[in-house]
């Protein structure tokens, strides 16, 4: 039970005597940003993407850091719930201000949220959970006055769980005087938010060079206060070796995602400190059940012979030594009904059985996967398991961005993906999925995430 959670990210971050090699006033990352597809809120749902949103955005809302499952007032100076009416009357706060200088008004709130579920990119289906629906969206929000706005939904949920989702980073205010202008061919600025921000986060987007760094400045006149730290450099490094490397040499101030060699390297050194952070982030193996070309993933009994050729053990123990913990339930360890139970071991034995009775032979399947650790390791592991029950395996490694692309275009047959919950709510944000889930029971052959589901 002490291992409840497990990190997220780890971060080597040095001592100031270490910090002689770094600009001053200066934060130097490094990380790989090669899952990057978009920097706009409305668009953005990668790993990297989300952990630099909300430096440049803000919602109306946002979890408490210290106590997440407490959603705190940002951009809301307070408001009014009428759950039989299913509508939040907000009211903002009246000295808030975007980047630009802009002052938040609600046409913001209403533009950023239409956009959103307009745009219907990849993470709307959060605010879909709602019932907001681009042929109803315009229905929804009201205007009342300069510094009120009345938002309903048609979904059957409380207030609370509508606080929920719009404290999620879909759920971001972009500031439309900035970007309605930069709009072409009815994008709302999509295009122009992929490269660069609008929003009253901390910082401002200065520079980003996809796969090669994103350049942050401080925005002073941020709603929740000025950043100490004046600008952040966050440098594309696939390899975390090379992010060692750069922690050991003075030349970045943190390194996030090191494998367990690397931590292991790092632990005595004099002058790093070595941050193990909590963490609800799952990776699972996902088959596309709609997949025409290999219909055997559309076959329930492989589903289940696909759960007992997971080496769990020799992943979590031998290849990823205990940063990543075995987890067999779609909900993270630790929120609101997720699952305790680990029944499924590997016994390929036992999946040969299975896929003998259904009268599965020659069983094959190629399997997307990211370039770079955890995801190569735990998908060089499935290869070599599922050979022992029969299954060849063919990888097929790519960029973060690359995977993504294909996965949402549903031309991928299996992949290794990450998944990480946007709310503490028990939300049935689940729901837009099964078209690439294997089964119905929560991540069907699942392998390794911060918890290894």
């Amino acid at each position: 039970m002490t291992k409840k959670l497990l990190p997220l990210l780890l971060l080597s971050a040095l001592s100031a005597a270490a910090h002689a090699a770094t600009p001053p006033n200066t934060l130097v990352v490094a990380q790989g940003l090669d899952d990057i597809v978009s920097l706009d809120p409305a668009e953005a749902n990668e790993l990297s993407s989300i952990q630099t949103v909300p430096s440049l955005y803000q919602r109306l809302v946002q979890p408490d850091r210290n106590n997440p499952e407490k959603i705190v007032p940002i951009l809301a100076e307070s408001w009014q719930a009428d759950p039989a009416a299913k509508t939040l009357t907000i009211k903002l706060k009246p000295d808030a201000k975007f980047a630009s200088g802009n002052p938040l008004r609600p046409e913001d709130v209403i533009f950023s949220y239409t956009r959103a579920v307009t745009l219907n990119k990849s993470p709307a289906f959060i605010l879909n959970v709602l019932g907001w629906q681009p042929d109803n969206i315009a229905s929804q929000l009201k205007k009342v006055d300069d510094h009120t706005l009345t938002l309903h939904w048609t979904a059957d949920v409380s207030p609370a769980v509508a606080l929920n989702i719009l404290s999620t980073p879909i759920a971001s205010i972009v500031d439309e005087k900035q970007v309605a202008p930069n709009a072409k061919n009815n994008d709302f600025g999509n295009d122009w938010l992929k490269m660069h921000s609008a929003g009253s986060g901390a910082y401002k987007m200065r520079v980003y060079q996809p796969h090669q760094a994103i350049v942050l400045e401080a925005n002073a006149s941020s709603p929740t206060g000025a950043p100490k730290i004046k600008s952040i450099i966050i440098k594309n490094v696939p390899d975390p070796a090379s992010r060692r490397l750069l922690i050991q040499q003075g030349d970045a101030d943190v390194a996030r995602d090191l494998g367990a060699d690397q931590i292991a390297a790092l632990q005595d050194k004099p002058g790093v400190k070595v941050l193990s952070i909590p963490s609800a982030e799952q990776n699972y193996l996902v088959f596309n059940t709609a997949n025409s070309a290999n219909p055997l993933l559309n076959n329930p009994a492989f589903w289940e012979a696909a759960r007992w050729l997971v080496d769990y053990d020799g992943i979590t123990k031998n290849l990823l030594k205990g940063q990543y913990f075995i987890h067999q339930s779609f909900l993270p360890a630790g929120l609101p009904g997720a699952l305790e139970t680990n029944p499924f071991t590997f016994d390929p034995q036992k999946a040969k059985a299975i896929l003998d009775k259904a009268g599965i032979k020659d069983a094959h399947f190629t399997l997307d996967v990211e370039n770079k650790p955890p995801f190569i390791t735990i998908a060089q592991s499935l290869q070599a398991s599922f050979a022992q029950g029969g299954v060849k395996v063919d990888l097929l490694p790519a960029a973060g961005s690359q995977v993504y692309a294909r996965v949402r275009a549903k031309q991928h047959q299996a992949a290794i993906r990450l998944w990480i919950r946007t709310t503490l709510m028990p939300t049935p944000m689940p729901a837009p999925l099964p078209g690439t889930m294997v089964n119905p029971a929560p991540w069907p052959g699942s392998t390794a995430g911060r918890s290894l589901s």
